[in-house]
């Protein structure tokens, strides 16, 4: 049986972190759609939050996830185009586009759940006026101005970086009929935690090893996201544990952006050491991110960012976190088989992969890890 989660799906979620953004701009770091789909996919919550919590609305959140793993499709079928190039010919050339990126899903991801390729087309063939794609292009076009803030002072004396700005701030104006718009836009506060999540661009996975692609701390927790998501919908997972599970896979992560990554053999080696990290991280949460959003919003952060790999089943629904984790070591599997297979390799990466497949076939049922194992052997990458 097809299904949504399969190798060559994952394979070209992950090799968006070759695609690289502002490339003709000078860049103080490197920028990659990878990212740049995992900032707008964090943003997509915050925005959405702010219309379910100040604006009265009721959003669809599997509709907002799909829709926004759907755009990242056409991202990756359109390659990494100039923006300004990229959303003229998807204006005026529709149509062309659609059958375009219909044909390169059809050609790169042939194994794919029928049903999904059906939801797939149809979304390219609708207006996207829902509520929850509006709030898909304001987070789209937040992820935008924050990358060009990084890249604009050092860009100031390059020729039309002025008309870059105005065209993005222009496209941000346009959606402040939302109300998160409004509030990023007015309140630093609240544009920090922006800003923070963006801070795990910057944080690099498997530090001190040599690989391709070099992945993020931020990258890699989108790959763990829309693999849960892929998973829970061959599953027939209801909208709350989707919803529970992606934000969770998302979020798991963000911890790291007040203490960076420590790598698995330190902790267990070191004894206290686990148990130390997790009761600083959880005051470092408290006291420095959760002041960043409304205290509604609180309780449910740190459901997502405290033990996401527990499961859960409770009034807030429930949430798969042994299949979470799955994910998390399928895509840092993912990352030292990938490199290996490109000749990029070391001691540490060939003994990951290894100690990671073992982990997947006895504890990654939940997400068919043996068959994505077996279909990775056969990619040809």
């Amino acid at each position: 049986m097809k299904r949504a989660l399969n190798a060559n799906m994952l394979y070209s979620i992950f090799d968006s972190a070759n695609m690289h953004r502002w490339n003709d701009h000078l860049r103080t770091v490197d920028l990659t759609e990878l990212d740049k789909q995992a900032h707008k996919a964090a943003i997509a919550w915050i925005l959405g939050k702010y219309e379910e919590t100040a604006g009265g609305a009721s959003l669809d959140w599997t509709k907002v996830i799909e829709h926004t793993l759907f755009s990242f499709i056409q991202r990756l079928a359109m390659t990494d185009l100039k923006p300004q190039v990229f959303h003229r010919i998807t204006s005026e050339k529709m149509d062309e586009v659609n059958k375009y990126v219909l044909s390169y899903f059809d050609e790169n991801i042939p194994d794919a759940d029928p049903r999904f390729r059906k939801r797939l087309e149809t979304y390219f063939m609708s207006e996207k006026a829902s509520k929850e794609d509006a709030v898909i292009r304001a987070a789209h076009y937040f992820a935008t101005r924050w990358e060009f803030d990084t890249i604009y002072d050092v860009n100031r004396l390059m020729y039309g970086i002025e008309q870059t700005r105005a065209e993005i701030y222009e496209q941000l104006f346009q959606h402040r009929d939302l109300v998160g718009v409004r509030t990023l836009l007015e309140n630093k506060s609240a544009f920090n935690f922006v800003d923070l999540i963006g801070q795990l661009r910057f944080q690099q996975r498997w530090a001190r090893t040599p690989r391709v692609p070099r992945t993020t701390v931020l990258g890699h927790s989108l790959i763990v996201a829309d693999m849960i998501f892929l998973n829970d919908l061959d599953r027939g997972a209801d909208d709350r544990q989707v919803y529970n599970n992606f934000y969770t896979a998302l979020f798991h992560d963000l911890p790291e952006v007040l203490t960076k990554d420590v790598i698995s053999p330190v902790k267990q080696n070191v004894g206290g050491l686990a148990d130390l990290l997790e009761s600083y991280e959880r005051e470092l949460v408290g006291s420095k991110i959760m002041p960043l959003i409304p205290e509604s919003w609180r309780g449910e952060l740190e459901y997502m960012v405290h033990e996401p790999f527990s499961d859960f089943d409770d009034g807030r629904g429930r949430r798969t976190g042994r299949d979470i984790k799955a994910c998390d070591l399928m895509a840092a599997y993912m990352e030292a088989h990938v490199s290996i297979c490109h000749g990029i390799s070391s001691r540490t990466l060939v003994e990951g992969e290894t100690e990671l497949k073992e982990r997947l076939w006895k504890t990654g049922d939940g997400i068919g890890a043996r068959l994505l194992l077996e279909d990775f052997d056969r990619l040809r990458i």
